[in-house]
C-alpha cells in the first residue's frame, strides 16, 4: 500500500525544486494507482507544460494548490479549462491565455509594483489581485523594498512556488542580504506547517 500524502508531498517537492522529470515520474505513480483522480493527472500535465513554459507551469501549479483547498472541483475545472480546451496543445493554450490577458489587462506584460498595489486596494486583497494577473503579467519590481514586500505577500498568501522562483531569480542581486535568508526560512516554515496539516 503506498503512502499517498507522502508520495504527493515528494512529487510536489520535486516540482517546486524544478526537477520536473522526477516530479512527473512520482505523479505518474499516483496516476497509475488512482486513474480516476483528476488532481494527480493535472500535476503530471503541469510537468509537461514546464518543459515548454516554466513560468506558466509554476503559475498553474500555485493557483491549483491554493484553490483546491477551497473547492477542489472548481479548481480542477478552471485549470482543465485552461489546459484541456486546447487539447493539450501547449502553444494553443498559451495563445488563449495571452488573448485572455490582453483583454483583461490592457497593459504590457508587466505591471509596475505601484500599480499592482493599487490593484490590491481595488480588489480588496493581495490574493485576488495576484490571481487576476498571475497567468498574464509579470510584476515589475524596481526597488529592494518592493521586492521584499511582494515576496512576503506571496508567501503569506500561499503562492509558495512563485515566491521561490522570484527569490531564486533575484538571489544573485542580493545574495548576501539577510532579508533573503529570512524569506527562504519563512517559506520552509510554511512548507513544514502545510505538511503537518
Amino acid at each position: 500500500m503506498i503512502n499517498v500524502p507522502r508520495l504527493l508531498d515528494e512529487a510536489n517537492a520535486y516540482f517546486v525544486n524544478k526537477d520536473y522529470d522526477q516530479a512527473l515520474f512520482t505523479y505518474s505513480q499516483l496516476v497509475s494507482q488512482f486513474p480516476n483522480k483528476k488532481e494527480y493527472k493535472l500535476y503530471a500535465i503541469f510537468c509537461d507544460i514546464a518543459s515548454e513554459d516554466e513560468a506558466k507551469a509554476i503559475s498553474l501549479f500555485d493557483y491549483f494548490t491554493i484553490s483546491k483547498d477551497e473547492n477542489i472541483d472548481d479548481a480542477i475545472k478552471y485549470v482543465e479549462d485552461v489546459i484541456d480546451a486546447y487539447d493539450g496543445d501547449v502553444e494553443k493554450m498559451m495563445d488563449i491565455l495571452k488573448d485572455l490577458s490582453d483583454s483583461t489587462v490592457d497593459s504590457l506584460d508587466a505591471i509596475k509594483y505601484e500599480d499592482f498595489k493599487q490593484l490590491i486596494k481595488d480588489r480588496g486583497s493581495f490574493r485576488i489581485a495576484f490571481e487576476d494577473i498571475m497567468f498574464s503579467t509579470k510584476v515589475a519590481i524596481e526597488s529592494k523594498e518592493d521586492f521584499f514586500d511582494f515576496v512576503t505577500n506571496l508567501i503569506e498568501n500561499g503562492f509558495n512556488t512563485t515566491a521561490y522562483s522570484y527569490l531564486d531569480g533575484f538571489n544573485e542581486y542580493f545574495s548576501y542580504d539577510t532579508k533573503i535568508e529570512e524569506l527562504y526560512k519563512k517559506l520552509e516554515e510554511k512548507k513544514l506547517d502545510h505538511n503537518h496539516k
